[in-house]
């Protein structure tokens, strides 16, 4: 007889289960499991907190060196973007 399990129901359970950062973005998001919105919401923390939204374009990321890691070594990178490069470095 197996038992059942009975689980409560997310928006989007993708999004919500902690996910493992990898070296380079732990340098920015830290370096324990957490979930994708939390490390989007940490990385666009950092970037507000250092200026790095450009200013005429708002929609472009200009990286300094820890960005530059994340974003495999780009100068420049718009919203969308980011959040490709970023999946890049989050072990599931």
């Amino acid at each position: 007889m197996a038992a059942t399990k009975k689980t409560a129901k997310k928006l989007n359970p993708a999004l919500s289960k902690p996910v493992q950062p990898d070296a380079v973005l732990a340098a920015i998001v830290g370096d324990k499991p957490i979930p994708r919105s939390e490390i989007t919401k940490k990385i666009w923390d950092y970037i507000k907190k250092n200026g790095l939204q450009d200013t005429k374009n708002k929609r472009n990321i200009n990286a300094d060196d820890k960005l530059k890691a994340v974003f495999n070594g780009k100068a420049t990178v718009n919203m969308f973007e980011m959040t490709k490069l970023v999946n890049g470095h989050i072990k599931a």
